[in-house]
């Protein structure tokens, strides 16, 4: 399946360009998880979140719903990734499993300054989980270092199952490389002057592709950064065409 989705659900900006007047704050994912197919949670990154309100999310979201979310900076920006076990192992007790079967990859985001080093990653590696309770895990690892962009980084994701984020941005080396039964893609580069975000020859790129990764196994495509404000209209272009 190829879920098409934006970055959290609250953003004041999208009071006009996205929600209803009609809606209120506090119905805010509900609505917006009924006009894309999946969020990734970003507040995790910044700071931990309840079992509570990972509960209350999950049931406020269509059965067939998923979530990616997006691992605590402590967990991914270090000097030595390998001194990142502790952190690590705090988020997935923190209540992340309350999401069930809506939980979809567990996004990690290296440091735009971190280098490739084969035997590092390799330790990181083996540090993240591949089960939560009774839940398969799936993780994708988003790097920003022209180091990693390395055939024997790639195959070592292979080898793990760890999906390498496509990530469409004018900072970040672009990697369009399936690495795992799964693909993750972030795109970045939405126009404030284009009402859809991406044009329409853009989108209908990226939609050959995402099909092509179809093929493997479940896709995630996120429109994130950028023009923010253009995101779900961008979501919800792409999800148009999947229908075509």
């Amino acid at each position: 399946m190829i879920r098409v989705g934006i970055g959290g659900w609250s953003y004041e900006p999208w009071r006009d360009t996205f929600y209803p007047k009609h809606v209120p704050t506090a119905k805010e994912l509900e609505y917006a998880s009924r006009q894309v197919t999946a969020i990734e949670i970003n507040a995790t990154f910044y700071r931990t979140q309840s079992a509570t309100s990972f509960k209350k999310w999950a049931a406020a979201t269509p059965e067939d719903f998923m979530f990616s979310v997006k691992a605590p900076r402590a967990a991914v920006q270090r000097k030595d990734l390998r001194e990142a076990a502790q952190s690590i192992e705090w988020f997935f007790n923190s209540g992340v499993g309350e999401l069930g079967e809506k939980l979809g990859p567990i996004f990690w985001q290296m440091a735009p300054y971190k280098k490739y080093d084969v035997a590092e990653m390799g330790a990181y590696f083996d540090l993240l989980p591949d089960k939560l309770g009774k839940l398969k895990l799936r993780h994708a690892i988003e790097v920003r270092h022209e180091s990693f962009t390395d055939e024997v980084f790639l195959k070592q994701a292979r080898d793990r199952n760890i999906a390498v984020v496509t990530v469409e941005s004018e900072k970040h080396p672009l990697i369009v490389a399936p690495t795992a039964d799964f693909a993750y893609a972030r795109l970045e580069l939405t126009q404030a002057d284009e009402p859809t975000g991406y044009p329409k020859a853009a989108l209908k790129k990226w939609l050959k592709t995402v099909r092509a990764w179809e093929k493997s196994g479940d896709v995630f495509l996120y429109f994130i950064s950028g023009a923010k404000e253009r995101n779900p209209a961008a979501a919800k272009a792409m999800l148009e065409l999947l229908k075509g």
